[in-house]
């Protein structure tokens, strides 16, 4: 029998995981969607599975996405990440983290948090989609362009529109998981 699940999360039992029980999950707190910015920049260029693999290393390496002691690490703790080898070993990933935290900081004074800025790209309301195929998930959208180009402007780096699209999937602000699939009307539930 077919697996029901989106195709793009295969057999791995971490992807699996991550799949039925995060992904497309409408997600407020500011912790995680911190976490998640740093996840989604990490992974430009490669393969999820590669940072979900990595996930407990950049705990570890990022102070549970703690985003206040994330913003005052300095050069030396660059130095030291780039030899951590539970993490993509990347220094402008690395300072790109450090970066996103100090921007995202600024964002949480305006806004009060950072969850209600995000939110804001989407009316404060998941967009459902109804696709039926993974070739009907685009790459990026006009929400997703329209917040890079902001994000850009506050001094977010790694945030092309194709990252904020995965971001704006993986933190649920739109459901992309195929109608077939359990996990669709999950996160519809949790919306």
């Amino acid at each position: 029998m077919k697996d029901p699940r989106c195709t793009w999360c295969h057999s791995d039992p971490l992807y699996i995981q991550y799949h039925d029980n995060e992904w497309g999950v409408p997600t407020h707190d500011d912790k995680t969607l911190f976490e998640f910015l740093v996840l989604e920049g990490a992974q430009a260029g490669l393969s999820w599975i590669t940072i979900l693999k990595r996930r407990e290393g950049y705990r570890n390496a990022f102070h549970d996405f703690d985003v206040e002691k994330v913003a005052r690490m300095k050069e030396q703790d660059i130095e030291r990440l780039l030899q951590d080898t539970g993490i993509i070993r990347n220094r402008l990933k690395i300072k790109s983290a450090i970066k996103n935290a100090n921007a995202f900081i600024k964002v949480q004074q305006e806004f009060g948090s950072f969850s209600q800025y995000l939110w804001s790209f989407v009316d404060h309301q998941p967009i459902i989609n109804h696709r039926q195929t993974m070739g009907e998930v685009p790459a990026t959208t006009e929400v997703s362009d329209r917040m890079s180009k902001d994000m850009k402007k506050r001094n977010f780096s790694f945030v092309g529109s194709t990252i904020c699209y995965a971001y704006m999937q993986s933190m649920g602000l739109v459901n992309d998981h195929l109608i077939s699939c359990p996990s669709f009307a999950n996160c519809c539930e949790r919306s």
